[in-house]
């Protein structure tokens, strides 16, 4: 098979996600390539040409240790011959009571009860879902609204995109939305001469604290991404303000849903984000924990959301309306959740984090030089997450960049004019080095 084969099919078969499809059958400045992948091996991925792309993305921030990563497909492969999935209401099986004993102890048993879906999307919904619910199960049928930050992205499904603040997954969708309240974002570039990124944190959450003080008997919970907000251009922030928003939600009776969907699993240099917010030797805590994309290795979807005894005592009661009666065929998929384990296994027995620190200076060594560059502003690091910001009025930038990094064997997909870099936790020196380079050339072809 050659590239051109499967492109054609695709066009006529695929609708492909997140994608105006126009862009992938016209020539120009305004075209998006369609990459035919033939196989994937470690961090590379390789087309039917004999062509090869640096995962600099991570497939969507999905993948952690590499593509057809030997440890999680010789546990496919047991699981196969053992339990491939089973209806999880009425039935249980041990991967999903592994991988919920194993999740809990990683909050430090401070959220000892897992609700599975398939995506982050419904990860969110669960999690809003459940806030409502738990508080009218408790007769405080007021609190039915949600606070999200400016910027933020939580999915795009119906209720997802309620607490969704970027215009272009949002708009067309209005009439069906009961839209959130937006609250500041800490997001540490709006410092203002002389703020730290703490200071931006502590100017945000007094904006939060304004909105609880007057309408917290309303509002059942606040949804933030800890530290970074992905999809709204990789807004950083400082661990500040979820110590500031925790003790406001305590202090007025709110739900905190954290949202690790693309932020934990190791991204910001500990397994979870909102582990750096811990104070005083005291862990941070919050009610709610949704997590998906690396939590399977980037191998089969699974999504999970982790909650406190005290929302679990909500629903138990003999009354079955009183249940949390929200369902998803595959919940709880043995396959997916043997690829979680085998995840979970490959971070403890590799020391992963240790490992990523040493990753991640090398990653902003080699992209240090950009700093000076005459258009970019902004760069930042978190973690294994490095992003900045250029200053183009191209509106076709981002598929400039994107094609000119491909040429250069490198899948790097930028958000706006966000260039960022999230590779999996296998990257060698020489690889880091050749995203480096990949992206100062595709850089300075995307602004010629």
């Amino acid at each position: 098979m050659r590239n051109s084969d499967l492109l054609q099919r695709s066009l006529k078969a695929v609708w492909h996600p997140c994608t105006q499809m126009k862009q992938h059958t016209d020539a120009g400045a305004g075209s998006l390539p369609l990459i035919p992948i033939s196989h994937g091996k470690g961090a590379w991925l390789h087309d039917f040409d004999g062509n090869r792309y640096l995962d600099g993305i991570s497939s969507w921030w999905v993948n952690l240790f590499g593509h057809c990563n030997p440890r999680i497909n010789a546990a496919l492969r047991d699981q196969l011959e053992q339990l491939e999935h089973v209806i999880l209401a009425g039935c249980t099986h041990r991967p999903v009571v592994e991988l919920s004993e194993r999740l809990s102890a990683l909050t430090g048993g401070t959220l000892g009860h897992c609700f599975y879906a398939s995506d982050g999307a419904s990860a969110t919904e669960i999690a809003l879902k459940m806030s409502f619910h738990s508080w009218r199960n408790r007769g405080r049928e007021k609190k039915q609204d949600f606070l999200c930050l400016e910027g933020s992205y939580h999915g795009e499904t119906v209720g997802a995109l309620a607490v969704t603040d970027v215009a272009i997954f949002k708009d067309a969708y209005a009439p069906l939305i009961r839209p959130a309240t937006t609250v500041p974002t800490p997001d540490a570039r709006h410092a203002r001469p002389g703020e730290s990124p703490a200071d931006v944190a502590r100017r945000a959450a007094a904006g939060l604290e304004q909105q609880l003080e007057r309408h917290h008997e309303s509002i059942a919970a606040l949804i933030v991404e800890p530290l970074i907000q992905c999809a709204g251009g990789m807004a950083m922030y400082d661990p500040e303000y979820l110590r500031l928003a925790r003790a406001l939600c305590d202090r007025y009776d709110v739900h905190l849903i954290c949202d690790e969907i693309a932020v934990g699993c190791g991204r910001t240099g500990t397994f979870f984000a909102h582990e750096q917010a811990a104070s005083d030797g005291q862990p941070f805590k919050p009610d709610f924990l949704c997590l998906s994309k690396g939590i399977s290795g980037g191998y089969l979807p699974l999504s999970v959301v982790l909650t406190t005894d005290d929302v679990y005592q909500a629903f138990y009661d003999d009354v079955t309306a009183r249940g949390f009666l929200h369902s998803h065929s595959y919940t709880g998929n043995a396959l997916a959740c043997r690829a979680a384990l085998a995840t979970l296994e490959i971070f403890e027995s590799e020391q992963v984090l240790t490992g990523n620190k040493g990753r991640a200076e090398k990653i902003a060594k080699a992209l240090a030089p950009l700093g000076s560059h005459p258009q970019v502003r902004h760069l930042r690091q978190r973690g294994m997450i490095l992003a900045f910001d250029v200053d183009s009025d191209d509106p076709h930038f981002s598929r400039r960049f994107y094609r000119a990094a491909l040429e250069r064997e490198a899948l790097v997909r930028p958000i706006g004019n966000t260039v960022y870099l999230m590779p999996p936790y296998i990257v060698s020196d020489e690889e880091i080095d050749h995203l480096g380079r990949a992206v100062s050339g595709a850089l300075a072809e995307a602004l010629a």
